[in-house]
């Protein structure tokens, strides 16, 4: 059977970020939206810190066009910047994702994967 264990490290946005491209697990700190029907116009919705797959990059362009620099961008495009720049939700820590199970790389295409996914069940090609 492959090893399947992972450590992970968790590093403080305001002492350094990642490389630029890197999909990593971000640690995110905000405020859900209030529940207009549930809550009166003075509540602010519960807090939250929470963890989401994304990627960091120095450089990333929004659908509308806006130029946001140093941030973190999820699935959907929705971008984060890092703890204490001004943004409704930021990343307080990030860390590397792990590779794929019993891999070096992130992702795997094609014809590759069923070989990849068979290596990693610790079993022989599929037929």
């Amino acid at each position: 059977m492959t090893e399947l264990n992972t450590m992970v490290t968790w590093v403080d946005v305001r002492e350094r970020l990642p490389r630029s491209g890197i999909p990593v697990a971000a640690a995110i700190t905000g405020r859900y939206p209030a529940d207009g029907a549930a809550e009166s116009d003075t509540a602010l919705g519960e807090e939250f810190w929470l963890v989401r797959p994304m990627y960091f990059t120095t450089l990333h362009w929004s659908e509308d066009g806006t130029e946001h620099r140093d941030c973190f961008v999820d699935s959907d495009g929705v971008v984060r910047l890092p703890y204490g720049l001004a943004s409704e939700e930021t990343v307080t820590h990030w860390a590397a994702l792990p590779t794929l199970p019993g891999g070096m790389t992130y992702v795997v295409l094609g014809e590759d994967v069923e070989p990849a996914l068979q290596n990693a069940w610790g079993a022989g090609p599929a037929t």
